[in-house]
């Protein structure tokens, strides 16, 4: 059974850093793509960032791209976010994704707000 569980999320200052994790569990890591998704209030889920199942291809969306990378830990079956240089709009719930073919699983999301 496939289980997302990801941490790391609080209240920073505009231009604060922030690291999130997402541990999981029940699935070869290697052979899954992985995403964290991001829904702020009333508005709809949105990709932010994705890496493949081996870590070597990823992808941003415009808004993070190089303030936000994405990585993976195989060995310890976790996913990272690093984010920096963060603004108020990046407020939201994050939520990390696993998906392989067309299955794809979610996690429970930690909410991250930036403000001063």
């Amino acid at each position: 059974q496939v289980r997302l569980v990801e941490s790391g999320g609080g209240l920073v200052q505009p231009g604060g850093s922030l690291r999130l994790s997402c541990a999981a569990s029940g699935f070869i890591a290697t052979t899954y793509g992985m995403s964290w998704h991001r829904q702020a209030p009333g508005k709809e889920r949105e990709l932010v960032a994705s890496i493949s199942g081996a870590g070597t291809s990823t992808t941003y969306a415009d808004t993070v791209r190089g303030r936000f990378t994405i990585s993976r830990d195989n060995v310890k079956n976790t996913m990272y976010l690093q984010m920096n240089s963060l603004k108020p709009e990046d407020t939201a719930i994050y939520y990390c994704k696993a998906f392989r073919d067309y299955s794809y699983w979610w996690g429970q999301g930690t909410q991250v707000t930036v403000s001063s």
